[in-house]
C-alpha cells in the first residue's frame, strides 16, 4: 500500500485497514483517507484522518475488538501510528444528511452528555471515533458533518473499497455554507467570550488556521487544505492577520510527535500576544462569515 509520500504511515495505515476488515468480516465496506492527504497538502506535521465504511454500526463485540486493535496500532514503534484520527461510519448513515439519524442503535447517550471530541450537545449521530493521539475509541459527532462528506466523496484516497462518490451523494455548496456558519458561531463565541480558553500552543495555531480554512470555504463553497486557505488569504484578509497567520502554519514544524505527544502538547502555551491576537482574528471572522 502506498497511498501516502510516507513508507511508515503507509504501514501504519495497512495494519488499520487489515485489522479492520478482520474485526468487520462482511460488514467491512471500504477504508479511505481524508482530510490533509486527501486534499493533497498532507505533511509531516499532518495527522492521517481516516473513514472506515461499514454495512451497519459495530456491535459490542465488533466494538470491544476495534478498541482492541486501535490500541495494539496505537503502540506501534512508527510515530505516525499515534497520529491516525478518524471514524467508522454506517454506509447509511453517511448517505444521508448528519442530522437524519440522532442516535446511534444500541449507544443511548445519558442526559447531559457532551461530545467527547467537540463538547458539544448532542446534534448527530455519534461515530466510534479515534481522536488524534488517543489510543481509545469513543462515540463522536466529529466526522458526522457535510465537510466531511465533501472532503470525503470529491478528495477521498481509497484504501479498500469502491470509489468513494459511490457512497456519498454530492455536498450542496449552500448547505455546506450554512454547516460552516454555524461552527463559526459555536466554536467562535466559546473563543471569544472566554468559556474555550486557548492556552495550547497548537489549540491556538488551529484556531487561528481553522477560521481562515471557515472563510476560505465560505468564499468558494469547497473545503480547502490549510495552505489553500493561508494561500486565499493572502489576498483576501485585511493584512493584519497575515503574521499571526503565517506564524500559526509555520510553528507547525515544531509540534511534538509519536508517543507522549498530548502530554508535551499540553506542557507548550502560547504567547500572550498571540493568544489575544487569534481572539481578535476569530471576531474578525465572525463578522466576515456573517457578511
Amino acid at each position: 500500500m502506498a497511498a501516502t509520500p510516507f513508507p511508515e504511515l503507509d504501514r501504519v495505515l495497512s495494519a488499520l485497514v487489515h485489522g479492520a476488515r478482520d474485526v468487520l468480516g462482511e460488514a467491512f465496506v471500504g477504508a479511505y483517507l481524508q482530510g490533509s492527504f486527501a486534499l493533497g497538502d498532507g505533511d509531516a506535521a499532518s495527522d492521517a484522518d481516516f473513514i472506515i465504511v461499514t454495512a451497519a454500526d459495530p456491535g459490542p463485540a465488533e466494538e470491544e475488538a476495534l478498541g482492541v486493535l486501535h490500541a495494539a496500532i496505537h503502540d506501534r514503534p512508527e510515530p505516525w501510528a499515534q497520529h491516525l484520527e478518524g471514524s467508522y461510519v454506517p454506509r447509511e448513515v453517511f448517505r444521508r444528511p448528519p442530522s437524519a439519524h440522532p442516535e446511534a442503535p444500541g449507544a443511548p447517550r445519558d442526559r447531559g452528555w457532551r461530545d467527547p471530541a467537540t463538547g458539544q450537545p448532542p446534534r448527530a449521530y455519534p461515530f466510534l471515533f479515534l481522536g488524534n493521539g488517543e489510543r481509545a475509541l469513543v462515540r463522536s459527532e466529529h466526522d458526522n458533518t457535510l465537510v466531511v462528506r465533501q472532503v470525503f466523496r470529491e478528495h477521498g484516497i481509497t484504501l479498500a473499497g469502491p470509489p468513494p462518490s459511490s457512497l456519498v451523494d454530492a455536498v450542496d455548496p449552500d448547505e455546506l455554507r450554512g454547516e460552516i456558519r454555524a461552527i463559526m458561531r459555536s466554536f467562535g463565541d466559546e473563543v471569544v467570550t472566554g468559556s474555550f480558553v486557548l492556552d495550547a500552543l497548537w489549540m491556538q495555531g488551529f484556531t487561528a488556521l481553522l477560521f481562515a480554512r471557515m472563510l476560505h470555504a465560505l468564499a468558494t463553497g469547497k473545503v480547502g487544505s490549510k495552505p489553500a486557505a493561508l494561500a486565499w488569504a493572502r489576498e483576501h484578509v485585511e493584512a493584519r492577520w497575515l503574521p499571526l497567520l503565517e506564524d500559526a502554519w509555520a510553528q507547525r514544524a515544531r509540534y511534538p510527535r509519536g508517543r507522549g505527544a498530548p502530554d508535551a502538547h499540553r506542557a507548550l502555551a502560547p504567547a500572550p500576544e498571540r493568544a489575544a491576537e487569534t481572539i481578535a482574528f476569530v471576531r474578525y471572522a465572525l463578522g466576515r462569515g456573517e457578511g
